[in-house]
């Protein structure tokens, strides 16, 4: 019996499960997924990155762990074992392998002081890596901040922000390292003096004065790319939204805009990390880096060209640990862009 069409009696047949047909017609192509998901799909299929990824693990294994199962410790100097070449052993060592001892060779040689090269290679690379992962966390906070901040009121505020990233610009940094060096000097090492802080004798002046300088002029850079991001991402309709609803300035730049500028963020802060560890492997050269034994990169590099014709391969092994890490890390940044940039989308 056909129902009324102005009755309000409910028609039953509308409440009868769906058929198979019915069901297939409304089944969804394309299985739905996150950003961060649909993001790591994609640097999957980058086998340029994978291979970055592998490569970084493997730096790091060997930067943060291989030396504290080495056999020789970075400052240790071993007499009669001076100048040795790569997989060579002292007089020393043969007569004690001769007596039936196990002696753990020498796989990059020595240097003047009988120290293992290898070990000394792989604790620059720590601090390498230590100083660009730090270095690069103190960008991505004080940048992201300072352009966010500038592109969500803009006016006179973004003008005159924007004038102080500016001058900053102008300022050179290897003279603010060595001016700092000079002007830390004295007070941190009374500092070091008193009891908890001993660290800042075994990291040194030079390298605190390093990590200053990063956080006053370094992240001028990350700055003006949040501050673009954000002057498009202010006009959207939830930014709208959230005005309407009585949301305060800093929860909107916190939770709506810094939110949705994450890829942006992840991929300027891993090729931060390359060019923050080529400016301490350069400060080193110079320097200007940690304080001795600890070893660096770029001091490695600088003390091994006094005897570069002798011992090629003091120079060669940091100069291509450097090249390697940067290189790994920029590829990795490249193929983190490709993944998490929408407009780049199959």
């Amino acid at each position: 019996m056909p129902k009324n069409k102005l009755s309000l009696q409910l028609n039953m047949e509308d409440f009868l499960p769906a058929s198979d047909a019915e069901k297939e017609s409304l089944s969804v192509m394309r299985k739905s997924v996150g950003f961060w998901k649909d993001g790591f799909r994609r640097l999957k299929k980058n086998k340029i990155s994978m291979i970055s990824i592998f490569v970084i693990l493997v730096v790091f294994i060997l930067s943060f762990f291989a030396p504290e199962v080495y056999p020789y410790s970075y400052e240790q100097q071993i007499r009669g074992s001076e100048n040795l070449t790569p997989m060579q052993y002292s007089d020393n060592e043969l007569e004690a392998m001769a007596a039936g001892e196990n002696v753990f060779p020498h796989i990059l040689g020595t240097d003047s002081l009988g120290r293992d090269y290898a070990v000394r290679v792989m604790m620059g690379s720590r601090v390498s890596l230590t100083v660009g992962l730090v270095a690069s966390c103190i960008i991505l906070l004080i940048g992201s901040l300072y352009g966010s901040i500038a592109g969500f009121f803009g006016g006179w505020v973004d003008m005159i922000m924007m004038r102080i990233v500016d001058m900053i610009y102008t300022v050179p940094d290897i003279l603010i390292i060595v001016l700092l060096s000079v002007a830390f000097d004295q007070p941190l090492k009374m500092l070091s003096q008193k009891p908890g802080f001993e660290w800042i004798q075994i990291v040194g002046v030079n390298l605190i004065s390093i990590f200053v300088v990063f956080a006053l002029l370094y992240w001028v850079g990350m700055a003006r790319i949040v501050r673009s991001q954000i002057l498009i991402l202010k006009e959207q309709e939830y930014v709208t939204a959230a005005r309407a609803l009585g949301a305060s300035s800093g929860h909107i730049i916190k939770k709506h805009l810094l939110t949705n500028c994450i890829g942006t963020l992840i991929v300027t802060t891993t090729l931060q990390i390359p060019s923050s560890i080529f400016t301490e492997s350069f400060l080193s050269f110079l320097g200007l880096g940690v304080a001795a034994p600890m070893p660096s990169l770029g001091s490695l590099a600088s003390a091994a060209l006094n005897g570069l014709q002798s011992y090629p391969h003091r120079l060669f092994a940091p100069a291509l640990t450097i090249s390697i890490i940067i290189l790994s890390f920029n590829l990795l940044g490249d193929g983190l862009r490709d993944a998490f940039d929408p407009k780049l989308k199959d």
